[in-house]
C-alpha cells in the first residue's frame, strides 16, 4: 500500500481529491472552489458555464464512435460540512484539509475528510481530463451549498441541461445503486430572553458533554448514536429540578446535517451546594456513559470552575426552555412500513446557540412522504411553543421517488454484474439527495446514484476506502463506455 495519495491508483482521481482538498469548500462559502472549478473546465478547452447559482457546467464531446449515444449528466456538488474535534487546532477558512492514509482507508486530522462529496467531484475532473477514456457526450454540472440548503440544485434552470441520463455520485456503498431519497427541510427556531444578575452567593461552572461518535443526521441517523444537545439538556432539566441551577449559555453542534458530537453549557450553582452538586456529576456521567457505551464509547462529561460570573436566564424562561428542548424529537419517528431497514422520518436537533438574551436552534426534518414531514415538523413547532419561538422553515426540497424499472437502471445492474459476479442492490436511502429536485426540474431524466465506500460522514471520523474508490472507477468508466 502506498504511503501518499499521490502514489494510489489511479493516480488522477487521487491527485484531483487532493487539489480539491486544498481549498476551503464550506457550504454557502464556495466562491473559491467555483473560480477553482471554471478555471480546471477552462485550462482543459471545454466549453465551461457558471450560472446565477454558482453551479459550474463542464461540457466534453462524445469520443469517436459515441456521438449517437445520449448525453450522460455526471452531478456531484462542491461543498462540504466542516467539523472537527474540540481538540483539533484548525482553520476551515484557510486551511487545506490534511489527508492521511490508515490501512485501505483514508481520513483527515482531526477533521471531516470531505469525500462527501469530493471524490465524486475528482471522479468527474478526470472524467473531463482524460484523453483515453470511451464515453458520450458528458456535461459535468457542479452544485454548490448541498449540505445546507441544495440551493445550487433548486437554482438550476429548466433548459440548462440536455442529457437524458444522470449519474449522480453522492451515495457512500460501493455494492449499492440508489434509486431513491428522502426530503427535508431546515428549521431555524428563534427566539429571545431578559437577561438576570445573580447575587453573589453563586459560582459559575462550565459543564461539557462531548466525545460522541456523531454522524450524518439522515444516513447515520439510524445508528442509534446519542445526541450531545439532547443528552446535555437531559442533564440540565434534572440538575434543575434537583439544585435550582441557573444558566448562563449553552452551545452545541454547527450544522443541523450532522449529529452533534458536543455541546456546553455555562451554569451557576449556589456555593453551599456545590459539593453535593458535583457528585451529580459524577452519577451523570456513569449512567449515560453506561447508556451509550457501544454508541458512543468516547463519551465523557467535563466540570470546570469559571473564575467570572455572568448575566442568566430567567428561571420562568430557563424552565420553558428546557422543557422544549427535552420533548423536541430526535432520531427515527417512523420506520418505512414496506422496507423495515430504511428510515420513512426522522428529525435531528442540530445545533444550539442561547446566550446574550438570544435563542438560536436549529433542527433538519426528514421524510419519504411529504404529509408526514409536516407533521413532523408540527410536532418540533410545538415542542418550542413553551418559549414563543419564531420558526422558520428553509429550503425545503422534495424526496426522490424510486423508479425501479428504467433502461438506465437495468443496463447499470447488467453492467455491474458482468464486472464484480454479483447483482447491486437497488435501494433508497434516508439521506437527502439533490436528485428529487433534479427529478422535479427535469422529469424525463432517468438517474441512479453510486459512489465508493465512505465511513463516518459529516464527521471528523469520516474515511474513504481506497480499494471502494478503485471498484467506483472502474464502474464508473465501464457505464460511460457501454450506456
Amino acid at each position: 500500500m502506498s504511503n501518499t495519495l499521490n502514489e494510489l491508483q489511479p493516480t488522477a482521481i487521487w491527485h484531483h481529491f487532493s487539489q480539491l482538498n486544498a481549498i476551503p469548500r464550506a457550504s454557502k462559502k464556495e466562491e473559491q472552489v467555483i473560480q477553482f472549478m471554471k478555471e480546471f473546465g477552462e485550462n482543459l478547452g471545454l466549453e465551461t458555464i457558471v450560472d446565477e447559482t454558482g453551479n459550474v457546467l463542464i461540457k466534453k464531446p462524445a469520443t469517436r464512435g459515441m456521438e449517437a449515444k445520449p448525453t450522460i449528466i455526471l452531478q456531484a456538488h462542491l461543498d462540504m460540512v466542516h467539523q472537527r474535534n474540540a481538540a483539533t487546532d484548525f482553520d476551515f477558512a484557510t486551511q487545506g484539509i490534511e489527508m492521511y492514509i490508515d490501512g485501505d482507508w483514508v481520513t483527515a486530522k482531526g477533521t471531516t475528510l470531505g469525500a462527501d462529496n469530493g471524490i465524486g467531484v475528482a471522479a468527474m475532473m478526470t472524467v473531463l481530463s482524460s484523453d483515453d477514456l470511451v464515453h458520450p457526450a458528458i456535461e459535468a454540472i457542479f452544485t454548490i451549498d448541498e449540505e445546507v440548503g441544495m440551493t445550487g440544485a433548486l437554482g438550476l434552470k429548466k433548459d440548462f441541461l440536455t442529457g437524458s441520463i444522470l449519474l449522480n455520485l453522492d451515495s457512500e456503498e460501493d455494492d449499492i445503486l440508489t434509486i431513491g431519497s428522502a426530503g427535508g427541510v431546515d428549521l431555524l427556531i428563534e427566539s429571545s430572553y431578559q437577561l438576570k444578575t445573580l447575587k453573589a452567593n453563586y459560582t459559575f461552572f462550565k459543564i461539557s458533554i462531548k466525545g460522541l461518535t456523531g454522524g450524518h443526521s439522515g444516513v447515520d441517523i439510524h445508528r442509534g448514536g446519542s445526541n450531545a444537545i439532547k443528552l446535555l439538556s437531559r442533564v440540565l432539566f434534572e440538575l434543575d429540578k434537583e439544585h435550582g441551577i441557573r444558566i448562563s449559555s449553552i452551545n452545541g453542534g454547527d450544522k443541523t446535517s450532522a449529529i452533534p458530537r458536543a455541546c456546553d453549557a455555562t451554569i451557576a450553582i449556589e456555593n453551599d451546594t456545590i459539593a453535593i452538586f458535583q457528585k451529580q456529576i459524577s452519577y451523570w456521567t456513569k449512567l449515560l456513559q453506561e447508556e451509550n457505551n457501544f454508541s458512543d464509547p468516547s463519551l465523557t462529561i467535563e466540570l470546570k470552575k469559571q473564575n467570572k460570573s455572568a448575566k442568566v436566564l430567567s428561571k420562568k424562561f430557563q424552565s420553558r426552555l428546557l422543557a422544549s428542548l427535552y420533548t423536541c424529537p430526535y432520531g427515527i419517528y417512523r420506520m418505512t412500513p414496506a422496507l423495515n431497514h430504511l428510515v420513512q422520518s426522522s428529525n435531528n436537533l442540530g445545533r444550539i446557540k442561547v446566550e446574550k438574551g438570544i435563542v438560536n436552534i436549529g433542527c433538519f426534518a426528514r421524510s419519504f412522504i411529504e404529509s408526514e414531514r409536516t407533521d413532523l415538523v408540527n410536532v418540533v413547532k410545538n415542542s418550542f411553543s413553551f418559549i414563543k419561538a419564531k420558526i422558520t422553515e428553509i429550503d425545503p426540497f422534495p424526496s426522490w421517488s424510486p423508479a425501479p424499472d428504467t433502461a438506465t437502471l437495468t443496463n447499470m445492474k447488467n453492467i455491474y454484474f458482468t464486472l464484480f459476479g454479483q447483482a447491486p442492490k437497488i435501494d433508497a436511502i434516508h439521506a437527502g439527495l439533490e436528485c428529487g429536485i433534479l427529478s422535479e426540474t427535469y422529469p424525463h431524466l432517468e438517474i441512479v446514484s453510486f459512489g465508493p465506500n465512505i465511513k463516518g460522514a459529516h464527521s471528523p471520523d469520516e474515511a474513504l476506502q481506497i480499494s471502494s474508490t478503485q471498484k467506483f472507477w472502474r464502474y464508473l468508466t465501464s457505464v460511460l463506455a457501454e450506456l
